[in-house]
């Protein structure tokens, strides 16, 4: 039995209310609590967070998931922020003298990327996305961020078309049928 912290970082827009980021959050906590008797705490970035209260979180986990949306190719900002506030030097993170990058204090845990995109699964490796071959590589900068404090990288998850052509039943059994793979 593992302790999982999942994170909604979705951040609420004109064209995206969240509910397909809560679904999935649901589905994770469905799967990993009731099904394969995981420990599971969630936070909502969007309701707010005590910067302390986060920082325990982390330190209870084994493994962190973040689920969140795909804003402009990146994280939304709100997540970004999430990670600013949260990531403290002295806790996450301190000076190494094996060089940057080294100095990370969350050895031993491991953390899971859950994405939502508006692009076609097929589509990286090909036109717009011809140098870009997965949704993992568009994502360098945040497998980065979680190296820089330690973590050790899961199998990402990712739901594709999200917005153009909705399979709501597809995506939740693929999350379930992949939760259970790696967490299983």
């Amino acid at each position: 039995m593992a302790n999982i912290l999942i994170i909604n970082g979705h951040q609420k827009t004109g064209s995206a209310s969240g509910r397909l980021n809560k679904t999935l959050v649901a589905e994770m906590k469905k799967v990993l609590k009731d099904e394969l008797n995981h420990k599971v705490k969630t936070t909502t970035i969007q309701k707010g967070y005590d910067v302390a209260e986060e920082q325990q979180k982390f330190m209870w986990a084994d493994t962190i998931i973040f689920q969140f949306p795909i804003y402009w190719f990146g994280a939304p900002a709100l997540m970004k922020q999430y990670m600013q506030d949260v990531y403290g030097y002295g806790v996450f993170y301190q000076a190494s003298t094996d060089g940057y990058g080294h100095g990370g204090m969350l050895d031993g845990k491991t953390y899971m990327l859950s994405s939502t995109w508006n692009a076609p699964a097929d589509a990286f490796g090909n036109g717009f996305w011809q140098d870009v071959q997965t949704p993992d590589t568009a994502l360098v900068a945040m497998h980065k961020t979680q190296s820089f404090i330690g973590l050790k990288p899961l199998p990402s998850f990712s739901c594709h078309n999200v917005m153009k052509d909705p399979q709501m039943d597809e995506y939740l059994s693929q999350l379930r049928q992949h939760l259970i793979t790696v967490f299983g």
